[in-house]
């Protein structure tokens, strides 16, 4: 059985605090001790510049999250963990795939189109205010996973988008520098949404998120931690009062870190009209419980900065063992090469007719597509949409069959029938000599 690969990453953009901990890390850090997975860990600092142009907080947020993902029992021996910008040959493999990446697919992308959306309702230019990294961020991600063929990538629903978006460059890319051989160079990888990891709520309610300044700092000294605590937002109901426990930010956050027979003991207290206050101080001591042995470990590397800065340069020099080979390897195949070497296509005489070819590909509808056109590129043949490229290579099969019957029913109407038919015939005779 193979070994499945799963790459995570956090962007370097701020201080990590109990949301990312909860929904990012606690869960990475677990399944980096299965069997049978490899996984990779890196921190997005590329990705941090689209929206922070702070550098002293892009380097004092890489030093946290580096420490933080150690602290959290990240082992650096098991894993691949790097720092995204020591790996020179992800920006090489972003141009690349910028190459083959259609604008329209780009235009879609959620992050971009809702930026988009916010200057058109403030009747601004469309894209007052966006730079090129944001219209880019989706070919930058792709970079990340594809590098290092990554099989499943955790993600919550909101990514979901730009592993998409990363499989069909990959797919764009395969299918037009790995023919004809039909080599396959990156592996098309799936999003891993786990409904079960926790989405915590911060101070005001909200989504736990640096956007909103309503964070915990995962690490923050007790007394802090317990002052944050007592200004979650809670409702007007008095000591005594039965409250509930849905929507209740301070239950969620409770439930994340108590075992489940503290929680149903806390959803009992809430049901007999526990008092704020108390419940807060009984959020305080369970968080504190499970945080304060990582917040030694925590402070005791943030004040070793060289020693996270070696750990990280040793992550580097491990993932490139497999970068730099790879990237070889797409350099050759999109013909940066020297030129001296005999590439790997065919190069047809030009006293040999041109023929007439099928190109298969997948459109933004999710569904896949194929087209026949003469040797002259004009279109003689548009499929309709297929659910997988295999049932699309089956039709094309089909049409270059003897009994193209069947795969005629998956034409669009109104093609004439003979010239295709002289067409198919002629294509069969070629690939037969």
């Amino acid at each position: 059985m193979s070994l499945q690969r799963v790459l995570t990453g956090i962007t370097t953009s701020g201080t990590p605090h109990l949301g990312n901990y909860a929904g990012a890390i606690r869960p990475a850090v677990a399944a980096s001790k299965k069997s049978g997975v490899e996984s990779f860990y890196f921190l997005a600092d590329y990705h941090a510049l689209v929206k922070v142009q702070d550098p002293a907080r892009v380097q004092r947020s890489t030093l946290e999250i580096a420490a933080a993902w150690l602290a959290c029992g990240l082992n650096p021996e098991r894993v691949w963990f790097y720092r995204q910008s020591d790996i020179p040959e992800i920006p090489e493999l972003t141009w690349l795939l910028t190459c083959v990446a259609g604008k329209g697919l780009l235009n879609r992308a959620h992050a971009y189109k809702a930026a988009v959306d916010r200057n058109l309702s403030e009747n601004q230019d469309p894209d007052a205010g966006i730079n090129a990294g944001l219209f880019m961020y989706p070919v930058l991600m792709a970079a990340d996973i594809l590098m290092f063929r990554a099989h499943q990538v955790p993600v919550g629903r909101d990514q979901v988008q730009h592993i998409e978006m990363a499989r069909d460059f990959g797919a764009r890319f395969n299918h037009l520098y790995g023919e004809p051989a039909g080599k396959q160079y990156f592996t098309l990888p799936e999003a891993a949404v786990e409904d079960s990891v926790a989405t915590l709520p911060g101070l005001d309610g909200r989504k736990m998120s640096k956007s909103y300044d309503n964070t915990i700092p995962l690490f923050a000294p007790p007394a802090e931690l317990k002052k944050l605590i007592l200004s979650i937002k809670t409702d007007s109901r008095a000591p005594g009062q039965a409250k509930d426990t849905d929507g209740s930010a301070l239950f969620q956050l409770y439930q994340a870190f108590a075992t489940s027979e503290e929680t149903e003991a806390m959803r009992r207290a809430y049901a007999d009209g526990i008092a704020w206050g108390e419940a807060k101080q009984m959020l305080f001591e369970c968080i504190d419980r499970e945080v304060a042995p990582m917040r030694e470990h925590y402070e005791a590397l943030i004040a070793k900065p060289v020693e996270i800065e070696a750990t990280l340069r040793e992550g580097a020099a491990k993932a490139r063992k497999i970068a730099t080979p790879f990237m070889a390897e797409l350099r050759r195949a999109v013909g940066l090469r020297p030129l001296h070497e005999q590439g790997e296509v065919k190069v047809v005489a030009t006293t040999k007719a041109a023929l007439p070819m099928f190109k298969q590909y997948r459109e933004a509808d999710g569904k896949f597509y194929f087209k026949l056109l003469d040797a002259d590129g004009a279109l003689l043949l548009q499929s309709t949409g297929f659910d997988s490229p295999k049932d699309a290579g089956r039709c094309i099969a089909d049409l270059k069959s003897d009994t193209a019957v069947d795969g005629m029913a998956a034409l669009a109407e109104g093609v004439e029938m003979a010239r295709v038919a002289a067409v198919l015939s002629a294509l069969k005779l070629a690939e037969n000599e």
